[in-house]
């Protein structure tokens, strides 16, 4: 069986090093990173946290109002103001957590979580809009000369965003459903042996089950389509031409995805995606 490149906590921040290297060694690079809150900041906090122990400056990028984002002395943090106050964006949020526990339903339950997602995902896509339209703010950003962008893309903002600076991102992330990793990095996907997300389908699959495996995403596309095609149309009104999601994706320099093939099923690579382990909320 194949073995997934598994780096340690120490050497987490290999790719960003890559990227920085082209400085001589004795100085620093800056990072701008735009991080997805709740789970996912509690992730890439601590890449963050070991890019400063090895002298590199690190500005985290957030809306003034959020759960987890708070500032710390390895960072230093940049808000920008959003519509909400903190207690509406907490009812927003997160007053529907409640719901995930009821027992209900198959399709009432599936009708439920769409609409709480479809209300989250609208939330976080307006934070977004009033970023990128923030002009002092994206100036003040331009001026900093940033060499590198650090962002999870389940949330595209950040991508949008390093694409609009014209500066090199690196993707730190779990998994991003849809296969849109496998599209932006045009690495092969052959659903013959690589079972999808969800689908709990393992790499040796009965025909029933491939069959299954090459039509679940079909019953998903709805969902990736709501939640990512804003993004699209919002860089297509930046870039003034037509923006695909897979053309913000494939703006990544170097994907580090947090798992191995211990976690997960072994499957093809390409040469910018490294494993890096199972670094989930620290």
């Amino acid at each position: 069986m194949a073995t997934g490149l598994q780096v340690p906590l120490p050497q987490l921040a290999t790719g960003l090093l890559l990227l920085l290297s082209v400085q001589p060694w004795a100085e620093s690079g800056n990072v701008l990173v735009v991080p997805a809150d709740g789970s996912h900041w509690l992730s890439i906090r601590e890449a963050v946290r070991e890019l400063h122990a090895r002298g590199h400056q690190a500005v985290v990028l957030t809306p003034e109002v959020n759960m987890h984002i708070k500032e710390e002395n390895f960072f230093t943090l940049t808000t920008y103001a959003i519509s909400w106050t903190q207690d509406e964006y907490d009812h927003l949020l997160l007053g529907h957590i409640q719901s995930f526990f009821e027992t209900e339903h198959l399709l009432l339950r599936f009708s439920r979580r769409m609409a709480i997602m479809n209300n989250m995902s609208l939330i976080i896509h307006r934070s977004c809009v009033e970023l990128l339209h923030n002009e002092a703010l994206i100036r003040h950003l331009n001026a900093t000369s940033f060499d590198v962008v650090l962002t999870d893309p389940f949330h595209l903002c950040g991508v949008v965003l390093a694409k609009y600076l014209s500066i090199p991102a690196v993707f730190f992330l779990r998994n991003i459903p849809c296969d849109l990793a496998f599209k932006g990095t045009q690495c092969p996907n052959p659903s013959s042996y690589i079972p999808k997300l969800l689908t709990t389908n393992s790499d040796h699959m009965t025909f029933l089950q491939r069959v299954k495996n090459m039509l679940y995403p079909l019953a998903l596309s709805y969902i990736c389509h709501a939640l990512s095609a804003p993004y699209a149309s919002l860089a297509s009104e930046l870039f003034q031409r037509d923006v695909s999601v897979v053309d913000l994706l494939s703006h990544a320099s170097v994907w580090l995805f947090r798992g191995d093939f211990v976690m997960d099923y072994p499957r093809p690579i390409m040469p910018h995606m490294v494993f890096i382990g199972g670094i989930n909320c620290a």
